[in-house]
């Protein structure tokens, strides 16, 4: 079901499930709205309108007909006690698809809607509960799939994102009041602040803001997670490294080159992170076709991961395709890996790339050596620490990158004399930038787009 942001109705009774579907001990159904405790009412067996709120009852559900569908608890959450700021009652019935749709129709039957995709954290929204930075951490906490995006999902439900940007907000609104007074009193020949001054603290303040959208990088990192690619010549052990990193035998295994075909893909958790890890077919000279399809993709996929692994085999001198290869790889995201290194093998020469680890993937030897390498390579000044704020969204990111231009423009008017009529108009473009973020300044579209992707009963 998709999300269609139709005019709000204040106080509009919404009801859904609440719990995951499938079968279970317990299922919650969340009934949220003006009515909610006449639709719990109709349904409940117990006198609810006496019970004090956050308290929890047994009793059971009966539908129209007084007939009996399930013994449940149910908690009422009154007023702006609760997480919608409107008067709650959940029921908590027996786990399992069939009884919970029955004790939801029962529900709905009483006279509460079904509540859209994310319908709950937008009443919460709309009734000053969260804003709008803090009601997108609930999905990203939801849907978090490492302790690092665990960690920077409740930092921003927390409300650090929202501290940092209404900073930044009441920063900027001090400039935009000297610059708003020289409109409105320009031949008073007032003098609210000297102009170095102003200037210095736009610089300030533009630096803060680039600064935070900086952390985009290692947002999106924590967020979606690493693409880490395989690539290298035929034989020197890809698929031997790829079984070792899994753990598990993955990829099958053999001397024959070209055994690898098309791009391998699995999923593994390593420094707390999530990788998709990619298997390629060895690059080499071939006429076969489906193999050429292959290398055309192993090289696709090189040019587009996050992170690539150049496999080598120590064992024997580099060949033509490795020294391609080298000069290929985009040298700020790639790790070279001498493999089959517990061979005998000639001096390893001197490599243009400066990230280097040596192993052996029959052996799993050397592989601490590879996590540290990559965790290295991951973080440019480290991994974030648990309370720094990071910017996980994209739709942060760009409203940033917005605000930093309007300052840049105000800055470059200041020095330019431009009239402080056109500089108030970028200062505005600014704020509304930042407002945007924590939903003091958006749109419906904006608000139906965030909302929908929201999992119905949050």
């Amino acid at each position: 079901m998709e999300f269609v942001h139709t005019p709000y109705q204040p106080g509009e009774t919404i009801a859904a499930v609440a719990t995951p579907p499938g079968e279970g001990g317990v299922a919650i159904v969340r009934i949220s709205g003006n009515n909610a405790l006449d639709v719990a009412s109709a349904v409940f067996s117990g006198p609810i309108r006496t019970y004090k709120t956050h308290t929890v009852h047994y009793g059971q559900i009966l539908d129209s007909e007084k007939k009996h569908v399930d013994d449940v608890l149910i908690v009422p959450m009154l007023g702006t006690r609760s997480y919608t700021g409107e008067d709650t009652v959940e029921i908590h019935c027996h786990g399992g698809s069939l009884i919970t749709r029955r004790v939801l129709d029962t529900v709905l039957k009483a006279g509460a809607r079904a509540a859209r995709p994310g319908e709950f954290t937008f009443k919460a929204f709309i009734n000053g509960k969260i804003d709008l930075a803090q009601a997108e951490a609930v999905q990203v906490l939801i849907g978090a799939k490492n302790e690092h995006a665990l960690n920077a999902a409740e930092e921003q439900l927390k409300g650090s994102l929202s501290q940092t940007v209404e900073s930044l907000q009441r920063d900027l609104t001090h400039i935009a009041a000297i610059l708003e007074a020289w409109v409105d009193f320009p031949e008073e020949g007032l003098e609210f602040a000297r102009m170095e001054d102003l200037c210095s603290d736009l610089e300030q303040i533009s630096q803060r803001i680039e600064n935070l959208a900086n952390t985009f990088h290692d947002g999106r990192i924590v967020h979606e997670g690493i693409s880490l690619c395989l690539v290298g010549s035929p034989n020197v052990g890809k698929s031997s490294l790829m079984n070792a990193i899994l753990d598990k035998e993955r990829a099958i295994v053999s001397h024959i080159p070209g055994t690898t075909r098309d791009v391998l893909e699995d999923h593994v958790r390593l420094n707390g992170l999530n990788f998709k890890l990619m298997d390629t077919a060895g690059i080499r000279t071939t006429d076969e076709v489906i193999e050429q399809e292959g290398i055309r993709r192993s090289k696709e996929a090189m040019y587009k991961a996050d992170l690539i692994l150049l496999v080598l085999d120590a064992s024997v001198e580099l060949g033509e395709h490795d020294h391609w290869l080298i000069k290929e790889a985009p040298k700020d995201k790639t790790i070279v890996v001498w493999n089959k290194i517990d061979l005998p093998h000639p001096v390893l020469p001197p490599l243009p790339i400066p990230h280097v680890v040596m192993l052996s993937a029959q052996q799993k030897k050397g592989l601490d050596a590879l996590h540290e390498m990559i965790d290295s390579v991951i973080w440019k000044k480290g991994p974030p620490s648990r309370e720094e704020v990071l910017i996980t969204n994209v739709r942060h990111k760009e409203a940033l990158m917005k605000a930093i231009v309007a300052c840049r423009q105000v800055l470059v008017g200041l020095k330019t004399d431009v009239s402080p009529e056109f500089l108030s108009m970028d200062m505005r473009q600014a704020l509304s930038a930042l407002g945007s973020i924590i939903g003091t300044n958006i749109t419906e579209d904006v608000l139906s787009e965030i909302f929908s992707t929201f999992c119905i009963g949050k």
